[in-house]
Formats: structure tokens, sequence, C-alpha cells
């Protein structure tokens, strides 16, 4: 009997560092990915960064990335916020991990 997907979050440390790397993925000091989800709302910017591994391409400079709302590096600074590029700074609320994935026949066991 096939399994259907499970979830699982972690809480990772929070990078020191993040850098653009290509169109929506930013790498840390440790290679590791972040993947960005922008929620604008009344008059504020939220952003998920999902830790994710995906596979990099070449870099590209931010010049060549066209205009954005997030900045091309974040600094983390004490007291649970980062410092952008652009001297802003931004408040960390929650920081997970997740993954999905699935055991057995990855459609669930249908068809």
């Amino acid at each position: 009997m096939a399994e259907g997907p499970f979830f699982r979050a972690q809480t990772p440390l929070h990078p020191d560092h993040l850098w653009i790397w290509e169109k929506a993925v930013y790498v840390d000091e440790n290679r590791r990915t972040w993947l960005p989800i922008t929620i604008e709302t009344e008059g504020s910017l939220q952003v998920l960064l999902r830790q994710e591994d995906v596979p990099l391409g070449d870099p590209v400079c931010p010049s060549q990335l066209g205009p954005s709302l997030l900045p091309v590096m974040w600094q983390l600074y004490p007291g649970r916020r980062y410092r952008a590029s652009d001297s802003s700074f931004w408040r960390i609320v929650y920081h997970i991990k997740a993954s999905v994935g699935f055991s057995g026949d990855p459609s669930g066991g249908c068809g």
C-alpha cells in the first residue's frame, strides 16, 4: 500500500547572509538555496523565504535582473532582523525549512 504525501518542517539556523543568485533564488554562506515568496498587503510587504535545494545555474549580475521589490543581499543583524543591501531592515517573523516528499507511488496510489 502506498502512502500519500507527507510534510516535514524544521527550524534551520538563520543564514548570516543571503545573496541573489538568479531570479527568485538566493544563496547563503553555506550554498543553501532559498526561494522567496512575496506577499503584498495593504501598505506592507512580507517575504516567505523557503530553504529548498535547487540546482544552481550561473550567477546573474543584479543589473541583469530588472526591477524587484526584494534586495540583492540580506545580512543578519541582532534582534531577529536582516539588513538589506538598500539599508532597510526586515524583521524575522517565522523561519522554517519545509520539505514535501512522497513515499511509495508518487500518484498516491490512485489510478
